[in-house]
This record gives structure tokens, C-alpha cells and sequence, in this order.
């Protein structure tokens, strides 16, 4: 999970972008942070898809049986 200092920060940029403008280096933060958020969010959501056990009620070579 990406810290909360840098979730505000990710906020307070847009919020900028969206009002003032950011200045090319505030531009460059903005999608470093941008890019550490998607990455992170991928490695726990991959994490989260890992963890995921399927549990059949019967056994596969018994669903043809009937």
C-alpha cells in the first residue's frame, strides 16, 4: 500500500493540475507517483487473485457419473 504522505500528495497535484497548472518538475513528481501507485496497485491486487482457492461441491470425475 502507497503511504498516505504520497496518496495526499498524488491529491494535492491533481488538484493543482486541475486549477493552477504544475510546473515541469511538479509534471515529473506527478507521474512518478502516478507509476509507484499503478505498480503498487498491481502487485496487491495480483497478490489478492494468488490467494484465490476454487473449491468444486464434487469431485470433477463425478459431475459426469449421472
Amino acid at each position: 500500500m502507497l503511504s498516505t504522505i504520497k496518496m495526499n500528495r498524488i491529491n494535492e497535484l491533481a488538484r493543482k493540475s486541475k486549477t493552477v497548472g504544475l510546473t515541469e518538475a511538479e509534471r515529473i513528481e506527478q507521474q512518478q507517483l502516478r507509476k509507484e501507485y499503478i505498480e503498487t496497485f498491481r502487485d496487491e491486487f495480483r497478490k489478492q487473485l494468488d490467494s484465490i482457492q476454487f473449491v468444486d461441491e464434487e469431485p470433477a470425475d463425478d459431475k459426469n457419473i449421472h
